[in-house]
């Protein structure tokens, strides 16, 4: 199991920052605590983002629509880079970042996500289909 963490994390970190340069943050971890550096890059990198539930494309799009709102330049410019190692074209994400125009931080997601909820419950779709 442990081989197969160690595996995945380096295809997965392949995929993504192949050709990526400049610190990543493993680099800086690493430079401060070596073994922490490691246990954060497998679960990260190894099981994280090696999921599978959602296209990589999908989640890149998404990481880069989160460190928009939360102003994260620096990660936000990695993870742009990986979104197009991914193969996420040019304009899907900026339309990512477009999308966050209106959004700013968690209360506004909770906000939303009880309009959604009211929503639901008055079509009847409400508690979800979980099947």
């Amino acid at each position: 199991m442990a081989e197969d963490i160690k595996e995945k994390t380096r295809q997965t970190a392949a995929l993504y920052f192949k050709g990526v340069s400049g610190e990543k943050p493993y680099d800086l971890w690493k430079a401060f605590d070596p073994e922490l550096a490691r246990e954060l890059s497998l679960f990260i990198t190894g099981r994280m983002y090696a999921r599978e539930r959602i296209p990589h494309t999908t989640r890149q799009l998404v990481t880069v629509a989160v460190l928009t709102v939360l102003g994260r330049t620096e990660e936000l410019e990695l993870h742009i880079k990986a979104a197009l190692n991914v193969g996420c074209e040019p304009l899907q994400v900026a339309e990512a970042v477009f999308q966050t125009f209106t959004y700013a931080g968690i209360p506004t997601v909770n906000q939303a996500l009880k309009v959604l909820r009211r929503v639901l419950e008055e079509k009847g779709l409400w508690p979800l289909d979980r099947q």
